[in-house]
């Protein structure tokens, strides 16, 4: 039994679908919408079973997962083929920078909650939590777009298939147009997406082809 919840536009579960869909797994969808009913995922129910309150959160047989890197390392511990990291040890360490780049340094500045806050504590409206995340999505994606420029042009950004690496930065992207970030001086990163777009795994993970899509 594989139990996933999430949310459709939540960057870290969309990585996760991502992945599922690489790895050929097909988890049962259970929807936590971060924003009706005050957030589902601050129920007692949920944070029963994952105390953060955070998505997404995968069940498996009994063991509970949360935080996307955490489950993703482990589908690819488990689940093998295809490799989401390369067998080189100097690859695999240049690919986890690339994703600490989104996971540590732009994702926790452009999340709800943050941009809850922001609006909370600040009364930032509309115009300034974009202008927020301008910035720090823009400034983390232009040294995703320095790294990969030091490097061999391939198809994706460490090689000629998919891997990690494409699993953070396409719902990062996603999260840069909702926020209008500008992404012109981003050739490399342009080019990847084009690749992933024609790629049925990352169509089928899409915000816009979940069930619970609004």
């Amino acid at each position: 039994m594989m139990r996933f919840h999430g949310y459709f536009r939540s960057s870290s579960s969309y990585r996760c679908r991502i992945a599922f869909n690489l790895k050929g797994l097909t988890p049962e969808f259970v929807p936590v919408h971060l924003v009706k009913d005050g957030g589902q995922q601050k129920s007692a129910a949920y944070r029963a079973l994952n105390p953060q309150g955070l998505v997404p959160t995968l069940e498996v047989d009994g063991l509970v997962l949360t935080q996307s890197p955490a489950i993703l390392e482990w589908l690819d511990e488990t689940h093998p083929e295809p490799r989401l990291l390369p067998q080189d040890a100097a690859e695999r360490a240049a690919v986890r920078a690339f994703c600490a780049v989104i996971a540590c340094e732009i994702h926790p500045l452009q999340n709800l909650r943050t941009l809850q806050y922001l609006e909370a504590a600040y009364g930032q409206g509309p115009d300034g939590k974009e202008a927020w995340c301008q910035r720090w999505i823009g400034d983390g994606l232009a040294s995703c777009e320095a790294l990969l420029a030091k490097r061999a042009p391939t198809r994706f950004a460490f090689g000629d298939a998919p891997g990690m690496a494409e699993i953070y930065l396409i719902p990062q992207l996603f999260s840069a147009k909702r926020f209008k970030v500008d992404t012109s001086a981003m050739p490399r990163l342009t080019e990847i997406a084009a690749a992933c777009d024609t790629h049925p795994a990352f169509a089928a993970a899409h915000p816009s082809q979940q069930p619970d899509a609004e």
